[in-house]
């Protein structure tokens, strides 16, 4: 059975604009991966069709079945996390592995003041 954790530095969950994210993908797999990476995204949940945008990617070099990896990700300006009756887009570091096709993930938030925008409430 796999084993996979994403874990942000300091346990963070709410960032601004233009910030450093650093964290670290551990894994213990059944066998060592094809491929490994981070990936910092944003999606969409709600109704409709829902969108994945994948920022930056970083490839761990030479994956073995079972380690750490660091990695670092300076965070854009846009577009910020948001939350509303219909849509909410999330922010997201993902550490994917490609033979044996795993994937798991760590949400958090990217705004101005540090807190999801939850559409509705503006000017409230």
């Amino acid at each position: 059975m796999s084993e996979i954790k994403v874990v942000l530095r300091e346990e963070r969950v709410e960032f601004h604009p233009g910030e450093e994210l650093v964290g670290a993908g551990y894994w213990k797999l059944e066998r060592a991966p094809e491929t490994a990476e981070a990936r910092l995204i944003w999606f969409t949940r709600g109704k409709g069709t829902e969108d994945v945008e994948v920022v930056e990617k970083f490839s761990f070099p030479n994956p073995q079945r079972e380690e750490a990896q660091p990695f670092r990700f300076r965070l854009p300006v846009a577009p910020y996390s948001f939350s509303g009756k219909l849509i909410s887009l999330i922010w997201a570091v993902e550490v994917v592995f490609k033979s044996p096709r795993e994937a798991r993930r760590s949400e958090f938030i990217l705004s101005p003041s540090g807190k999801e925008i939850v559409l509705g409430q503006v000017g409230k």
